[in-house]
């Protein structure tokens, strides 16, 4: 790499850490030839039970050039989320991502920073920003540009400071210099698979979608949950952090500095039965900005009764 790649490179890192990053990684835009059978078996094995989308736009997801027409770089970053207080222990719980304002519109504007930045600094670029909200697979794209591994819950691992992190990208055509990943540090641990109480996670790395509790938490839309997972969601009623709180991993995790993730003091004290006695005006006042709203009232009070 010439010496302008990389003053380009430091630049965009430097700019990534005064907007509110963690970290930041950069890799080449190339075919993801090594996720293309895998995940190829994960759809065939339906572990993406009724999330459809997830079989759309196959090439999409593996080639980064199909989104952003001559590109030759994905820039990966973290975005901490690891709140400095949690929910009361004896009431149902939401997924700690969910805390504060939706993620979604948090970082997608300081992404757009960060291109403006380039454009401005470095020079006029094509560009395409993500926040889980198109066919990229951010993991992976994180774990080639050295962020971290995926761990056996499928999660990215940063080894300083563990799981709990947003992923976003930007795909461009500036040619940058690329990091190198890094090996999987899990080893023998078997502490998510062990933890999890609907056996979602599989052998190889694998995580059966259509039986995580994210996923009849906030993807599934029937109105009455399925029966055969009733009493196990462990006080869950959107998303579910359990193999991530017990990862051994997040001992290293750190409180978040971002205002937008900051959570309302009810979110934190409500109790079981006020939980249960939720009014609708109440659940839009409460989560306005959050991603919570994903589920709706109805979807979280049908989350709620399925607990009692």
């Amino acid at each position: 790499m010439t010496s302008i790649n990389s003053k380009y490179t430091q630049q965009i890192k430097s700019e990534a850490a005064r907007l509110g990053f963690s970290f930041c990684g950069i890799s080449k835009a190339e075919q993801l030839a090594e996720e293309a059978p895998r995940l190829e078996k994960w759809l065939k094995d339906n572990h993406h039970g009724d999330m459809h989308y997830m079989a759309n736009h196959f090439d999409k997801r593996l080639d980064p050039t199909k989104l952003v027409e001559g590109s030759k770089s994905v820039i990966s970053l973290l975005y901490n989320y690891y709140p400095e207080q949690e929910q009361r222990s004896d009431s149902y719980h939401i997924s700690k991502y969910a805390y504060g304002e939706d993620y979604h519109f948090v970082i997608k504007h300081k992404l757009k920073d960060l291109v403006a930045f380039i454009n401005e600094e470095i020079g006029e670029i094509n560009a395409r920003v993500f926040v889980d909200s198109a066919p990229v697979l951010e993991r992976a794209w994180a774990a080639k540009s050295g962020l971290g591994w995926i761990g056996k819950n499928t999660m990215l691992i940063h080894p300083k400071k563990g799981s709990f992190f947003f992923l976003a990208e930007i795909i461009l055509d500036l040619e940058l210099s690329y990091d190198a990943p890094i090996k999987d540090y899990c080893g023998t641990c078997t502490a998510c698979i062990d933890a999890c109480p609907t056996e979602a996670i599989l052998p190889g790395n694998v995580v059966d979608g259509s039986k995580c509790i994210s996923y009849f938490t906030i993807e599934l839309k029937d109105e009455i949950l399925p029966h055969e997972v009733k009493g196990k969601f462990q006080d869950w009623m959107f998303g579910c952090d359990i193999c991530q709180d017990v990862c051994p991993w997040n001992r290293f995790s750190t409180p978040h500095t971002e205002p937008s993730f900051l959570p309302k003091s009810e979110l934190l004290n409500y109790s079981r039965n006020e939980w249960q006695e939720l009014t609708e005006e109440i659940f839009q006042e409460l989560f306005k900005k959050s991603a919570v709203k994903r589920t709706k009232f109805k979807g979280l009070k049908r989350n709620v009764a399925f607990l009692e």
